[in-house]
């Protein structure tokens, strides 16, 4: 029989009690209230210990019939194996005064009901509908199974739905984005399917929808682009797929700077196409994760416009292309992971002005290039994979001056040269796996440090001093030699022309005395 309220009567001792008793039997009450006052301090603390709930002194308040019929019908279709839900007996009292477990009233009403980690399993009742002033509903991280109630979208009070870690199945009610103080849906973690409804964005002071860890199929809804309220946005590991709207942070003459998502994480589902460059318009912006889908292309040069982003995960897709240079302008950002795509250009010098980044995870790409030196500027780098890539050249000195370096990998390049003595000893040898590396480890010492191979008769290997200076005396041999060559030659021709000169006068004083002859015999 339905009535508007279910009255229960209690008898209270008073004052006036007192007055009833005759002047004459005073005195033996008296005496007899004396003997048995420890007798009755005793019994009371017997008769609290045995309460099997918390109770208070009665203050009238009593539940209304509806959130009576509700909590009983609520209790009649969960599974409640430890018994948590014994102090919800059948006479309704103690239900508005904290003698039953997870609930809480104001003005007869149920505002709250928190159960978590109870164990609980059976279904939630549709009748929970009746609680008309109901604004939190926490049964999280319990085997509750079924759908969720389509009438849990009709209360005008409700403010959060914590139902995640359960078993639930189904999809979720559309009803539920016409909750008018909805502020925090959380959903994940269960066995949902279908598709997400586009009403949920109606709730306009929705700030946190966390739907990751189900089986919704779809697309991302476009009326999530549009909210002004959200400020977290989890939908990872679903089976969404198809484009992701391009129209975040515009809603036609709205500003941008009105939208407060903080956190948006679409990872691990099947969503394709190209990063939609309209999340540049995110001004809040400090997370964004769409790791292991099937995105193309290029990274929008507009990312780099997120002045207040920290985590930055584009990880196993297909994105290829160059690192945008906007990327050096995200100061605040802590991690960057961009593992498993087909970037194919030369790391940026600018990544070395990140100076807060933790975290540069650039394995398995097609990159090129030599290691920028000026990545020896980030000193609060801890972990830093360039695996698997085509990068050249040596690895910089620089690199060795990072304090907080704990995870290096440069493996699989075509690095070459040798490994700074501070790094070779600080990570082991499966961090460096290049060819032509050498100084990591004993097996790889670099050409100037191999020992000298034996020769015969022990010859010593002749450096470039040596050789320097045998080919000086070889030439100054050689110019010696010359000089006395030329010096000989010198000679030799004075000698011939003095030889020649004796014998043209012997020659002619004979021709003086042949033609004088004659003229003495005349």
């Amino acid at each position: 029989m339905d009535y508007p309220f279910q009255t229960f009567q209690f008898l209270k001792k008073g004052a006036s009690d007192w007055r009833r008793i005759s002047h004459k039997k005073k005195e033996k009450w008296k005496i007899l209230h004396s003997k048995c006052t420890h007798f009755i301090f005793f019994l009371h603390l017997l008769f609290c210990a045995l309460q099997p709930v918390r109770s208070e002194i009665w203050d009238g308040v009593i539940v209304t019939a509806a959130d009576y019929q509700a909590l009983q019908a609520i209790k009649h279709e969960l599974d409640d194996p430890k018994g948590f839900l014994r102090s919800w007996n059948d006479s309704g009292y103690g239900a508005c005064s904290g003698g039953w477990a997870g609930i809480k009233c104001a003005q007869g009403q149920v505002i709250v009901l928190q159960l978590p980690w109870k164990g609980l399993g059976g279904r939630i009742s549709e009748k929970i509908g009746q609680f008309q002033a109901l604004r939190k509903l926490s049964l999280h991280d319990n085997q509750i199974e079924g759908p969720i109630p389509q009438s849990l979208g009709f209360l005008p009070s409700l403010r959060g739905v914590q139902l995640f870690n359960n078993r639930l199945s189904g999809s979720i009610p559309p009803s539920l984005g016409f909750s008018p103080l909805l502020q925090t849906l959380d959903l994940s973690n269960n066995s949902l399917t279908d598709k997400i409804p586009d009403s949920l964005a109606n709730s306009t002071k929705l700030y946190r929808l966390n739907l990751s860890y189900n089986s919704f199929s779809g697309s991302v809804p476009v009326s999530f682009t549009h909210s002004h309220s959200l400020t977290f946005l989890a939908l990872q590991h679903n089976n969404l797929s198809g484009l992701v709207p391009d129209s975040w942070g515009s809603t036609g003459t709205q500003n941008s700077d009105l939208f407060r998502l903080q956190s948006l994480t679409l990872d691990h589902n099947f969503l394709s196409g190209r990063i939609p460059a309209s999340l540049g318009k995110l001004s809040e912006l400090e997370e964004v994760s769409i790791s292991g889908n099937h995105f193309s292309g290029a990274i929008p040069n507009e990312i780099g416009s997120l002045s207040r982003l920290r985590t930055l995960d584009f990880s196993n897709n297909a994105i290829n292309g160059s690192l945008p240079s906007s990327i050096s302008n995200l100061s605040l950002l802590v991690q960057l992971n961009l593992e498993g795509n087909k970037l194919d250009s030369k790391i940026p010098e600018g990544l070395g002005s990140l100076k807060n980044l933790s975290v540069l995870n650039l394995r398995k790409n097609q990159l090129q290039g030599p290691i920028p030196a000026a990545l020896g500027n980030i000193s609060t780098l801890t972990q830093l994979d360039l695996s698997l890539n085509n990068l050249s050249d040596g690895i910089p000195a620089s690199l060795a001056d990072l304090p907080h370096l704990s995870f290096l990998n440069v493996s699989d390049n075509n690095l070459s040269g040798p490994v700074p003595a501070l790094l070779s000893h600080k990570f082991n040898a499966s961090s460096f796996g290049n060819t032509q590396l050498c100084g990591y480890s004993a097996s790889t010492p670099c050409p100037s440090e191999a020992p000298a191979p034996e020769v015969s008769k022990h010859h010593r290997k002749l450096s470039t001093k040596d050789k320097i200076l045998i080919a000086a005396g070889a030439l100054l041999l050689v110019l010696f030699v010359l000089c006395c060559i030329l010096l000989c030659c010198l000679i030799r021709r004075r000698s011939a022309s003095k030889a020649k000169d004796g014998q043209g006068t012997a020659r002619a004083g004979a021709a003086r005395t042949e033609k004088g002859g004659p003229s003495c015999c005349r």
